[in-house]
């Protein structure tokens, strides 16, 4: 057998490996009968979702979820420091280092995308109203998800609307982030936000070929929630956000009573603080951050009555 002749410490990587009958049971086998040996097997999001997999695996295996080349990556190995760039081309290695642009590249991705993990592994046959929502999603990344409207825009039902965005999830395509919630009356309690996964594809959809000014904020969101979520378990990542529309970018819980507070600032001395102090009277135990991308070094200010520390997304800590 092919995994007998493996020397003790081997690692061997089986990409795609859904493509086998059984590729549970491979699985399995190489876990229970050759402990000595390391295995990789590609494909977070269809590992999840393909019914090929029979068997969960629970106890033998460790998900590593691979994130688009993270803004501190980006300013170290990859050489990439003009963070319009990194915005607009995204986080995938080829985009990323290319000179231009190409929409090409990604009108292909989204084709092999739905062909490849939408159709093959969840069976979802209607093409072009899965692509028009998945469209609609990267259009309005890092908003408020209604379902509703989103059915209504996509000439779908509400049910289908939500069974497409949970397979997006699955692929990790899309990430929905709760809000934070604990027991005040005029809290947000139900509506996540929606995340696409790469900035790439959200400025390419909304057909940009330059940042402006206006841009770079959420789209700065969404790098350092790329870097949360790389350090810390997505269930302890919420917003905030209450009836009086006062919000709170990211809430890291810490344990049962601390959470800390992190805003996204393109520029860290344009900060105002209603929304932390009305945070903070509810919830006072926990840090407050202010992330940014300019910060070399982190540093702490005082602000509105509150400490702050500056940072970048590098100095975000587990």
């Amino acid at each position: 057998m092919f995994l007998e002749g493996q020397a003790p410490g081997a690692v061997l990587v089986f990409d795609e490996v859904h493509q086998l009958d059984d590729p549970s049971n491979l699985l399995k086998i190489a876990a229970d009968e050759y402990p000595h040996l390391k295995v990789l097997a590609t494909g977070s999001s269809t590992l999840a979702a393909t019914r090929k997999f029979r068997d969960s695996l629970t106890g033998r295996k460790k998900s590593i979820h691979l994130s688009p080349v993270l803004w501190e990556e980006s300013i170290g190995p990859f050489g990439v420091r003009d963070l319009d760039r990194r915005l607009l081309h995204g986080g995938l290695p080829e985009p990323l280092l290319a000179t231009h642009k190409d929409p090409s590249f990604f009108d292909e991705w989204i084709d092999s995308f739905y062909a490849r993990d939408i159709l093959e592994l969840f069976g979802i046959r209607n093409r072009q109203g899965f692509l028009a929502l998945f469209r609609l999603l990267l259009r309005q990344s890092g908003g408020q998800l209604d379902y509703t409207r989103m059915a209504s825009l996509s000439e779908l039902s509400r049910p289908t609307v939500k069974s497409h965005i949970e397979a997006m999830q699955i692929a990790h395509a899309m990430h929905l982030l709760r809000p934070f919630h604990g027991g005040g009356k005029r809290e947000i309690v139900s509506r996540p936000k929606c995340y696409a996964f790469d900035t790439g594809f959200v400025t390419f959809e909304k057909g940009w070929d330059t940042i402006r000014d206006d841009d770079r904020g959420l789209l700065w969101e969404h790098l350092v929630l790329d870097t949360l979520r790389h350090r810390l378990a997505d269930e302890n990542i919420y917003y905030w956000q209450d009836k009086s529309q006062r919000e709170i970018d990211f809430v890291v819980r810490r344990g049962r009573d601390r959470v800390d507070v992190m805003e996204c600032k393109i520029n860290p001395d344009r900060m105002d603080t209603g929304s932390v102090e009305v945070f903070r009277d509810a919830y006072p135990k926990g840090n407050n951050y202010i992330v940014s991308p300019v910060v070399k070094k982190p540093y702490r200010v005082r602000r509105g009555g509150l400490v702050f520390t500056v940072c970048s997304s590098g100095d975000i800590s587990p």
